[in-house]
């Protein structure tokens, strides 16, 4: 019995992964994007835990979900309405970017598949009693892979630093004075605007 609520959960952890996914690149909105992720994190969250990496899980609930989304969600909130459209203005570097990696995965995808299926990955790999500890994560971290941790740590700090910056209202090229921004505040019929 407790062999069909763990293949239960993975199943609604697995769907909930894949449609929370889709739900981030499919929304408009880019904050119910950044909600759909914070939504995939949990997700694999659930997933980790099934696996017994309970520190690993906890790490992504508490790192990814709480504190890189809550910086995700701030700079969404602070560019508002100036957030640009990502495909106005027809192809760029960047939807060819994303469809070269798509590509790059789905062949991966299809080769681990014809492996699996021919059997050249029946070798399984020694998993001890350490796997998803608290020690052996660190220990991992601050000796394999320190180089890979340290750029990723220094690359969020620097984003969450320069995100206000790049943020700023654009001046105008001409040397005029910038015009003063408008807040609006919305109830029922009620607009309340700061005055130009």
């Amino acid at each position: 019995m407790a062999n069909v609520l763990v293949w239960a959960i993975w199943i609604v952890a697995a769907f909930a992964c894949l449609g929370t996914g889709i739900a981030v690149i499919s929304f408009t909105n880019p904050f119910y994007s950044a909600l759909s992720l914070i939504g995939n994190l949990a997700s694999l969250a659930v997933m980790y835990l099934l696996l017994s990496a309970e520190f690993v899980a906890a790490a992504q609930v508490l790192v990814y979900a709480g504190a890189v989304m809550v910086m995700f969600l701030f700079v969404t909130a602070y560019l508002g309405n100036r957030a640009d459209a990502p495909w106005a203005g027809g192809p760029s570097w960047q939807s060819v970017g994303a469809i070269a990696a798509s590509a790059a995965l789905f062949v991966e995808v299809v080769v681990v598949v014809g492996l699996k299926t021919s059997g050249r990955l029946s070798h399984q790999g020694k998993i001890d009693s350490s796997f998803g500890r608290p020690y052996e994560i660190g220990r991992l971290f601050l000796t394999d892979h320190l180089l890979a941790f340290e750029i990723t740590s220094t690359r969020i700090a620097a984003a969450a630093t320069i995100a206000p910056v790049v943020c700023q209202p654009r001046r105008p090229a001409n040397g005029a004075s910038a015009s003063p921004p408008r807040y609006a505040i919305t109830k029922r019929n009620m607009t309340i605007t700061a005055p130009a």
